[in-house]
């Protein structure tokens, strides 16, 4: 699945080929996504409107339009965005479809079509984004996002580590592989209980999460699966991993065989011996 690396580095494609651009007509497939496509919404609020924005909240891409109208995509598990010229012919899953004013087209495709495409209208964007907002948990990259700040966001609770991180209401976007990795650069078993954590132990992990997304996104993300960023290439942060995916390999650190147990439904790796 896209997790935050990989859809900023979607963003960042997008932006120089997508701004400034009029949508000038939207097609879309007759298939069900996570959610029906609201074609007519989006023909309505996005064609012969001009891109002036493109943002991303948690695993969302947000496509600004001039008069204040959003389209916003989540890419799933498959999804991907990406331009091609105009008479191309059209892949087999692709669901989506904006002509743009210089014969290219901006096109979501999606294979096991678990992604989700909405679109706010002008009027009620920025109270849908509000109540949108409110279901996020705090943006990695913001200045928000230190170490008190989320062991302050973990007071209270007694969950292990690695599913707190892997609660998008309380952090945006981290995701499994992420987590994982982020843990084992901090030197934190994922099961030790937040409750038990030290302010030390919150502000190292912190700082690895922020430095270990930014290694992905100038890596490109992880193509882990089928992940392709806008550009159609894929990303090379999974030759980085140190211990996502890797059961029974050595630790990098130590050479101790790399542990794979499911914690809160999610698989998690870890080496026993860095991570006591």
């Amino acid at each position: 699945m896209p997790e935050l690396p990989e859809v900023e580095v979607t963003r960042r494609g997008l932006l120089p080929l997508l701004m400034e651009r009029t949508i000038v007509n939207v097609s879309w497939s007759d298939k069900r996504l996570r959610l029906p496509i609201p074609g007519e919404l989006i023909q309505t609020c996005v064609c012969d409107n001009r891109v002036t924005g493109i943002d991303r909240r948690a695993k969302y891409l947000l496509i600004r339009m001039e008069d204040s109208s959003v389209l916003i995509f989540h890419l799933g598990m498959t999804g991907k965005l990406g331009i091609f010229p105009t008479a191309t012919q059209h892949a087999r899953h692709d669901h989506l479809c904006l002509g743009l004013d210089n014969a290219m087209e901006l096109r979501y495709n999606d294979a096991r079509r678990f992604g989700s495409i909405m679109a706010w209208p002008a009027e009620q964007a920025r109270t849908l984004e509000d109540e949108f907002n409110r279901t996020k948990g705090v943006e990695p990259f913001s200045k928000e996002f230190t170490g008190i700040a989320l062991q302050q966001i973990a007071h209270g609770r007694r969950v292990a580590i690695k599913t707190f991180l892997m609660d998008s209401r309380l952090i945006a976007g981290v995701g499994n592989i992420y987590a994982n990795e982020s843990l084992f650069a901090a030197g934190i078993h994922p099961e030790t209980r937040v409750n038990t954590m030290s302010e030390a132990q919150w502000q190292r992990l912190a700082k690895q999460i922020i430095a270990i997304l930014s290694r992905a996104i100038e890596a490109g993300g992880s193509t882990v699966s089928d992940f392709l960023g806008a550009s159609g290439q894929p990303g090379y942060f999974q030759l980085q991993l140190a211990v996502y995916g890797k059961k029974d390999a050595p630790c990098p650190c130590c050479g101790t065989s790399i542990t794979r147990k499911t914690i809160g439904g999610r698989a998690a790796f870890f080496c026993e011996q860095c991570q006591q």
